[in-house]
């Protein structure tokens, strides 16, 4: 069997978070999706779907936690921090750049429409890899029909309700991993 790809180094870690943080304007997960698992294969689907899903309810931005993440899996702390510094180095720098000029343009209309039309390109990212992410479902132990019916709720709750996210996660969250869990406890899974 044909061994999985992985980071060859530590530098090669710090070298691709830092691409794909520069890529990744205004919103970084479909371009972690694409690189992560299509483009590296350094993740599957379903992979990619649960490390996103814990990143996302931990503290700090979801990116940072899934490079500390992937970082750590492949070389303990070293690799971790590798990998976030491949996040955070360049693309802070840059953005200090960015803030400099912006502050002699800002208030010109041109540049605010752009910063507002940028709002509607970073939705659709986010929708597109929402799409992409829903094949992952087809494995979950709770079943399709379970998923979709949690997904519609916490869209319903946070989208059109304004729960804040937090309640949701700690109201949702407990709910799913307990069905869960009983769901692969039923089918015998380690």
């Amino acid at each position: 069997m044909q061994e999985r790809p992985r980071p060859r180094s530590k530098t090669d870690l710090f070298i691709s978070f830092t691409l794909l943080a520069l890529q990744g304007f205004g919103g970084v997960m479909s371009v972690v999706q694409r690189e992560m698992v299509e483009r590296k294969k350094w993740l599957t689907t379903e992979e990619f779907v649960e490390d996103w899903a814990v990143a996302q309810v931990l503290p700090g931005p979801n990116v940072l936690n899934l490079s500390l993440m992937i970082g750590g899996r492949h070389f303990g702390l070293k690799g971790s921090l590798a990998a976030l510094a491949g996040i955070l180095c360049v693309p802070s720098l840059l953005i200090l750049v960015i803030a400099i000029l912006y502050a002699g343009i800002e208030h010109n209309l041109a540049a605010q429409g752009a910063l507002r039309g940028m709002g509607a390109v970073c939705a659709g990212l986010i929708l597109a890899t929402g799409l992409k992410m829903m094949p992952a479902l087809r494995n979950n132990p709770m079943g399709r029909v379970s998923c979709v019916v949690l997904a519609l709720l916490t869209f319903a709750a946070v989208g059109v309700l304004r729960v804040p996210l937090a309640w949701v996660l700690l109201t949702l969250g407990p709910l799913a991993s307990v069905w869960a869990w009983q769901q692969l406890r039923e089918r015998g899974a380690p």
